[in-house]
């Protein structure tokens, strides 16, 4: 299989950068959705569609990034 229609993009939410990994194998999309400063791993989902994957890559890193404590520096 051939990975096909690849973008990224980063975007912010709730005041931290997310990258934002969309790709397609086969007939399934893929989204996967890090935090840019460390890079931690936020969320990996699939989709029928691009805005399916995305919607549900988005919806669990924004669930998880509320959790984040913040401290001042």
């Amino acid at each position: 299989m051939k990975v096909e229609n690849f973008s990224e993009r980063r975007l912010e939410i709730d005041g931290w950068p997310v990258n934002l990994t969309t790709y397609q194998i086969g007939g399934v999309f893929h989204c996967k959705a890090d935090n840019v400063s460390p890079g931690a791993g936020l969320a990996r989902t699939t989709g029928a569609t691009r805005e399916e994957a995305e919607e549900k890559a988005l919806a669990r890193a924004r669930e998880r990034l509320s959790r984040t404590r913040r401290h001042p520096v």
